[in-house]
């Protein structure tokens, strides 16, 4: 993540003259790739993971590609991606204390800047900023739970 972040900031401009707008967008960039690869493996290990039994039921009942992705796999998949989708929702805003290393402001680097000025408050200081992550990523941890319920209404367990 931190080569990224530092490749859209730093290489990406000198090497081929491409400026984003601001360097707010780098870091977005950077960020998205980086998960964004992480999701798209959860999504194709979901699917995969879907058993062959019901792929061969959706072919029998002679549905298209489309209904069988729509109305068999997809349902079955999405209630596999989404504990991995809120733990990497989470982790994702943790990877925004690093936007601090290109000089963006975030948490973290106001942090740093009052932590500076006052040495001795150091250890409380990063205690205030744990707690202020945690805080913030409580209504992700709940959200999570809430999906993973409604995603498995009606679903029998074995």
């Amino acid at each position: 993540m931190i080569v990224q972040l530092f490749w859209f900031y730093y290489a990406l401009p000198g090497l081929f003259d491409i400026h984003l707008a601001t360097d707010f967008w780098a870091a977005v960039i950077a960020i998205s790739m980086n998960y964004g690869a992480y999701m798209s493996e959860i999504v194709r290990g979901s699917i995969l993971a879907v058993a062959k039994g019901q792929r061969e039921a959706a072919t029998a009942l002679n549905m298209s590609r489309f209904q069988r992705m729509r109305l068999v796999i997809l349902p079955q998949a999405v209630r596999m991606m989404l504990p991995e989708f809120g733990n990497y929702l989470i982790q994702m805003l943790k990877a925004t204390s690093l936007v601090s290393l290109v000089g963006l402001t975030d948490i973290l680097y106001h942090g740093d800047i009052f932590r500076s000025t006052n040495l001795s408050l150091a250890p409380t200081v990063y205690i205030m900023i744990l707690i202020f992550y945690f805080i913030l990523a409580l209504p992700l941890i709940w959200l999570t739970r809430w999906a993973e319920k409604q995603s498995s209404k009606g679903v029998a367990t074995e």
